[in-house]
């Protein structure tokens, strides 16, 4: 996946907003939450997403996926998608959705019915 087809994507979701910070990195927010980031990592793009918990245990044994900088850190499931083979564009379309669906999931009932987002889903 390259940066343009990642934007397309997340801005295609309901509630979305897009800044540029970081350093260059196109960060997308439901409401005024962060849960997709693509930045740089050695020279190419790489793509930043919360995941379940499960997920995050899982995933980060994959070659080219790593605990997202910064954020995993600080105790957070996130994980980057930073190098091949990682994740297909098909896989990383899929956790952006379910990213998404995570921090919508967190946001106030209030502030989903605000911004027209449909109560959640069990992930």
């Amino acid at each position: 996946m390259d940066r343009a087809t990642f934007n397309t994507f997340c801005a295609a979701m309901p509630a979305t907003s897009h800044v540029v910070q970081w350093g260059n990195a196109d960060v997308w927010k439901v409401g005024p939450k962060v849960f997709a980031i693509c930045g740089w990592a050695e020279g190419r793009d790489a793509f930043t997403f919360k995941v379940t918990e499960i997920a995050y245990e899982v995933l980060q044994e994959q070659p080219g996926i790593r605990p997202a900088p910064y954020l995993a850190s600080r105790g957070m499931k996130w994980l980057q998608h930073y190098d091949l083979p990682g994740l297909s564009d098909a896989e990383l379309r899929r956790h952006f959705e379910i990213s998404y669906d995570l921090v919508a999931a967190g946001l106030s009932k209030k502030k989903r019915v605000e911004l027209g987002i449909p109560e959640p889903s069990s992930i």
